[in-house]
């Protein structure tokens, strides 16, 4: 499946900011299952690229004169392969991800939810955590306007309703919980539901020796046309683009992402 992405986040200021630094991951890494057939960012100055501790492809992007907004575009086409191996090991031990953060931090609401599931999860965990995800997804339904990007899970879980960032939160949360490593995968969904934006996040759990994907706002496996750019403990580590400024008063974000399949038949 070769997909095309196009992705453009812009930052609007009341004021000129005198200098900014912004983390970039934006740039989806080859793997075995999806292969980089062309990728280009473009930026209002050079950034600098750099792996971070988990693997991830960065750039990092210093601003020092004087603007009034910053637009970066993402752009390429990935072919995606149907493979059932999920993702290997990586640069850091899974026990890593079992830590938890104060964006996945269990309260007693989120324990008693997921402790009927630990028999199943323990005994037959593919089809347990599957289960966790229609369960989560059925109390939580994705609905977006209810919940802010530093809600932790706690929160989500109390609103009762949330998007994929939410979603994945929750069950990393569980998930850590019953003793299983987890992590935060940031990236792009092609999916014919308009009502979930390009823009994307899911959970892996380390399963019999691989990192297995898990979509809760969909309830599918994260194999159904999913582009990967990043992943980490949390949202803090694997959001596409984070940074600091100095001036620039109140700011506009916008973001836009879209995914296009090139799949097509001649005639």
């Amino acid at each position: 499946m070769k997909l095309q992405v196009f992705h453009e986040t812009s930052y609007r200021y009341e004021q000129p900011v005198r200098r900014s630094i912004q983390m970039l991951r934006m740039s989806p890494p080859q793997t075995s299952r999806q292969h980089i057939i062309q990728w280009q960012l473009t930026l209002p100055a050079k950034a600098t690229p750099w792996i971070d501790a988990y693997g991830n492809q960065c750039h990092c992007l210093v601003m020092d004169q004087a603007v009034q907004s910053i637009v970066l575009k993402a752009q390429g086409v990935i072919e995606l392969m149907q493979t059932d191996q999920g993702e290997p090991e990586g640069p850091v031990p899974p026990a890593v991800f079992l830590r938890i953060t104060p964006l996945t931090q269990p309260d007693a609401a989120i324990k008693a939810f997921i402790e009927p599931f630990r028999s199943t999860v323990k005994s037959r965990p593919y089809l347990g955590l599957h289960d966790v995800m229609l369960a989560l997804l059925n109390h939580m339904p994705y609905e977006k306007g209810h919940t802010q990007v530093g809600f932790s899970a706690a929160q989500s879980f109390a609103m009762g309703k949330g998007v994929c960032q939410d979603h994945t939160h929750v069950f990393l949360a569980c998930v850590r919980h019953l003793g299983l490593a987890a992590r935060y995968v940031s990236g792009y969904l092609n999916s014919a539901d308009q009502g979930h934006v390009a823009s994307h996040a899911w959970a892996e759990v380390w399963i019999g020796g691989r990192w297995v994907g898990f979509d809760v706002s969909n309830s599918v496996g994260a194999d159904q046309g999913h582009i990967r750019l990043a992943h980490g403990l949390d949202y803090d580590d694997a959001s596409p683009v984070r940074g600091v400024r100095i001036g620039g008063g109140n700011e506009t974000l916008d973001s836009f992402a879209k995914v296009e399949s090139l799949n097509f038949t001649q005639q």
